[in-house]
């Protein structure tokens, strides 16, 4: 699919991340108004609460935009969503007829805050990224057991913290939590030293289930994608992950992308899961290209200096797709609501500068990196800003979801208050 032409010139570049071709959602305000739902075109947003307010756009008897969050929207179904998008796509076209009662509602990038752009009901993490897994897996027990035995057969994941989601540039305090050296005697409580970023993929459940579904339902069922930072304590997780897995070490924050770039969107860069060692079984087979070919990179920018790009590698990297981590979600008969967030798990690729975490990176704390500044890091140090950064290259045109940033702050001194 070529670039598709808007009135709006910025939104014709071949390289701004919001071309009529994407039309991503998100919640913004300006000086003095109450945050609302916009959707990116070029370099402004379109107000979709007043467009739909004057009348331009009715998909409802209710009105769907007048809450600061797309949910509404999304609990309406895949009729709904592309209804919308074939309207925002004549409004915002080249030659509308529309034009003109258009741009009084366009706000200037610039000048906009951007929130949440939905209202989280649950988040899932998973470990679904083969390089990652394995690069992990033989840090800590060696390159002949460094995949559990279950890995191949079924995406891992686990149940993490909704309410600690937030959205990029909402900077980030190091946590404290109970540390345990291999040669300590007892464990301490004191600020992770640690402190490490994770390079996912979000997916957003739009429709929900209530009992297995299959891959192609699931796949039906998402309404989008965000890029995703797991924010991760490694020493914390280190002391505390077994037997069932990580806990305090995630639950610090986890920081989305502010837009959600609609599954329509990403249609033409769909591209297959990678061949297995094991056939998997019925419900989680592939029913198509089911995985995005999608460009994604880690900057990191110590306080007041320029940022290094510290690792470059792609979505198509991961071994099992978004779609397969819902429908196994579900297996058990576990209901899936509007608002759910997959985490695809850190996305990897085969070499060392493909590499989506430091504590990959930097093989542990055993081999660090060095940034352009000079300076090296094996984990974060306090004030130091991680930038997730993901597009989709298409003819004459780019799909992106604007940056995933946030700034690491010190931890507190004392967390109590004592």
């Amino acid at each position: 699919m070529p670039l598709m032409k808007s009135w709006l010139t910025s939104a014709n570049d071949a390289a701004h991340p919001f071309p009529l071709n994407n039309l991503p959602y998100g919640v913004f305000s300006t000086e003095g108004a109450e945050p609302r739902c916009g959707v990116a075109i070029g370099d402004m947003i379109l107000d979709v609460c007043a467009a739909e307010a004057e009348g331009l756009i009715a998909l409802s008897d209710e009105p769907l935009f007048d809450l600061p969050f797309w949910n509404p929207l999304m609990e309406e179904g895949p009729a709904v969503w592309t209804a919308l998008r074939d309207r925002l796509t004549s409004l915002l076209a080249e030659g509308s007829e529309d034009q003109t009662r258009v741009e009084p509602l366009l706000v200037a990038q610039d000048d906009a805050e951007m929130h949440m752009p939905f209202a989280v009901s649950e988040y899932t993490d998973f470990y679904a990224g083969r390089h990652h897994a394995q690069n992990v897996g033989t840090m800590f027990r060696g390159p002949e057991n460094a995949l559990p035995p279950n890995w191949l057969h079924i995406p891992i994941g686990y149940n993490g913290r909704a309410s600690s989601v937030v959205v990029s540039d909402t900077d980030i305090r190091r946590p404290w939590g109970q540390l345990k050296g291999p040669n300590d005697a007892l464990p301490r409580f004191a600020p992770s030293q640690r402190f490490d970023i994770e390079l996912e993929m979000g997916a957003i459940v739009g429709t929900p289930s209530d009992g297995p579904i299959s891959v192609q339902q699931a796949d039906d069922n998402i309404f989008g994608y965000v890029l995703l930072n797991d924010w991760s304590a490694r020493d914390i997780q280190a002391w505390e992950y077994q037997p069932l897995g990580p806990f305090q070490a995630k639950a610090t924050a986890t920081s989305i992308s502010p837009w959600i770039v609609t599954k329509a969107a990403l249609e033409p860069f769909r591209c297959d899961t990678p061949a297995r060692e094991f056939e998997l079984l019925d419900h989680l087979q592939d029913c198509g290209p089911m995985l995005y070919d999608i460009d994604l990179s880690i900057t990191i920018a110590p306080k007041g200096k320029a940022a290094t790009t510290i690792a470059r590698t792609n979505y198509n990297e991961m071994y099992y797709s978004a779609a397969q981590q819902l429908a196994h979600h579900t297996t058990s008969g576990c209901p899936m609501n509007t608002g759910d967030l997959l985490g695809s798990g850190t996305i990897s690729g085969p070499e060392k500068q493909n590499r989506g975490s430091l504590l990959e990176l930097s093989w542990g704390g055993k081999e660090p990196i060095t940034l352009d500044t000079g300076e090296t890091r094996s984990f974060i140090e306090d004030g130091d800003t991680l930038t997730l950064s993901g597009a989709a290259k298409g003819d004459g045109y780019t799909i992106g979801f604007g940056d995933c940033t946030g700034q690491v702050l010190p931890a507190l001194d004392d967390p109590y208050g004592r």
